[in-house]
């Protein structure tokens, strides 16, 4: 996820390498402890079935959220698993879960994968398969529209920042030499930016065009972006290697007949999944 989980990065780290520490954890959480995974859905057993079961929140806007808090599953990460079991020729059934028993329920086989903004990370990869991402995501720090005083990460030393003490742009923006600014989120960042009461705030970009999107608010920029992105996937047990290739097929034929970018318009006014 993007902004839920704290971040502790090592002094030592450069700002590139905390940009990319943070958004390694852009889908927070870690993998369960269980201790004897269950079977790995196969390809074959998926189509037996007639259902692709995929694990995800429901909780967490524009990726998989519930229209008007109590209405029908829907986000980002819902329609493009949707498109998936659609080119797959099976039905897409939603398990909801906390984030922090997401990983739980994928190993003990309540679900075939995972939609939900899963970061691929070295440890993650270690543990689970991915399919080919279809969401990448840099850092930003958005300013006020016009302003040219920032141009690099550097440029925020002496600067204020608004950063939520939970996210993953704390440190980033601190080790960058900025003066925090504690907020409770991106709305109040937001706020104290453009009543001019800090410079800037450090984010994911997806959260940024999200804003811009669902606001239609063309008061803020990106000034600065992060070289490092983050790569967001569909997770597997180890073992589902021909469904995941399969998954991957159908991503690519997405991408290349323009679903991926349609569904991704639809939610960020912009295509990440390329």
């Amino acid at each position: 996820m993007l902004s839920t989980s704290t971040f502790r990065a090592p002094r030592r780290l450069s700002v590139a390498g905390l940009a990319l520490a943070a958004l390694a954890l852009s889908a927070c959480g870690s993998s369960g402890d269980s201790s004897e995974d269950a079977a790995a859905a196969s390809l074959q057993s998926v189509k037996d079935e007639g259902v692709l079961v995929v694990g995800t929140e429901g909780t967490y806007p524009p990726f998989t959220y519930h229209e008007n808090g109590n209405g029908d599953l829907t986000g980002y990460d819902v329609e493009v698993a949707e498109a998936v079991g659609e080119e797959l020729g099976v039905e897409v059934q939603f398990e909801e879960t906390q984030w922090d028993a997401i990983f739980a329920g994928l190993e003990a086989g309540r679900f075939d994968m995972i939609a939900n903004q899963v970061s691929i990370t070295p440890e993650r990869e270690a543990e689970y398969v991915f399919s080919l991402p279809y969401t990448f995501s840099k850092g930003v720090v958005v300013v006020n529209e016009g302003d040219s005083s920032i141009g690099s990460f550097e440029d925020l030393e002496g600067k204020t920042t608004a950063q939520s003490l939970t996210s993953n742009w704390y440190e980033l923006a601190e080790q960058s030499g900025a003066n925090i600014e504690n907020v409770e989120g991106w709305a109040q960042a937001v706020a104290l930016l453009q009543q001019g009461r800090v410079d800037a705030t450090v984010n994911d970009e997806l959260t940024f065009l999200d804003y811009q999107n669902t606001e239609g608010d063309t008061s803020l920029e990106i000034a600065v972006t992060t070289e490092e992105q983050a790569r967001n996937a569909f997770a597997f047990r180890t073992g589902g290697d021909d469904l995941a290739e399969a998954v991957d097929a159908a991503l690519e034929k997405l991408r290349k007949d323009g679903t991926l970018a349609e569904i991704s318009e639809k939610y960020f006014g912009a295509d990440v999944s390329s």
